[in-house]
């Protein structure tokens, strides 16, 4: 049903809006996720497939700017959704017996511009998921899902409370957990191996805490270059993912 909306609506406690075709479309092609209200032009809208009990507000693009931070490129429409339900760790590790998919674990990785690039990349070189900590995390956000560009409604993201009792059992579940930092002089391409490995990363600046490297088999660095000291977490997650894709 379509109305003509005076003012923006507040956002409603827990749940997040997201912006921009490619995070909205994706929301909406998702069975998982519920999306309980739209904003747009009548431009963008007209150029979507939406299911029709769903309510819609036509807006004009200085509206939609007042739903979303002042910074974001909403592209002529928001949306209100209802966060994912939980993904528990034992069921991903279940669903991934069999293959070599990579998971990818994140050790207090609170940018959400970097974790919405993570979960990009984890898409795109086909991960088995990511983990974080429940605390030390971004909720879901607009500005994951901007970055992430549709990756948040197809990577399951788990959420655990304590990280180094999740890496025990992810090693039960016969994952090789490799810890990237740049204070060893292994190569991760030396490190990956044939067995199923859980990437590790820090966030940019303090890197892995020390219990998380101790829960880690080993410790791997990229091999990059003396002009930079390091990577953006995000850049450093891309690269690693797509040389434990290729590997033979």
């Amino acid at each position: 049903m379509a109305r003509r909306g005076h003012r923006p609506n507040k956002a409603a406690p827990g749940r997040p809006r997201f912006w921009g075709r490619h995070a909205v479309t994706a929301a909406l092609a998702n069975p998982e996720r519920t999306v309980r209200k739209i904003w747009g032009t009548r431009e963008a809208l007209g150029a979507l497939d939406l299911p029709p009990v769903l309510p819609i507000t036509f807006a004009e693009p200085a509206d939609l700017a007042r739903l979303v931070p002042s910074d974001a490129p909403h592209q002529g429409i928001v949306a209100e959704v209802d966060p994912l339900e939980d993904v528990w760790l034992g069921d991903l590790l279940e669903q991934g017996q069999g293959d070599r998919r990579p998971l990818v674990v994140l050790d207090q990785v609170t940018d959400p511009h970097n974790v919405g690039a993570i979960l990009r990349s984890a898409a795109a070189f086909d991960a088995l998921g990511i983990v974080t900590q429940d605390r030390h995390a971004p909720p879901e956000s607009g500005t994951i899902a901007r970055a992430a560009s549709g990756a948040l409604e197809t990577v399951p993201w788990v959420r655990v409370v304590n990280l180094a009792r999740a890496l025990d059992e992810i090693a039960e579940a016969a994952f090789w957990r490799i810890g990237l930092t740049g204070h060893t002089d292994r190569l991760l391409a030396d490190a990956l191996g044939d067995a199923r490995v859980a990437l590790v990363l820090g966030a940019e600046g303090e890197g892995m805490r020390n219990n998380t490297e101790a829960h880690c088999d080993e410790l791997a660095k990229l091999p990059i270059g003396p002009k930079v000291e390091s990577l953006n977490v995000s850049n450093a997650a891309a690269i690693a993912l797509y040389a434990a894709a290729v590997r033979g």
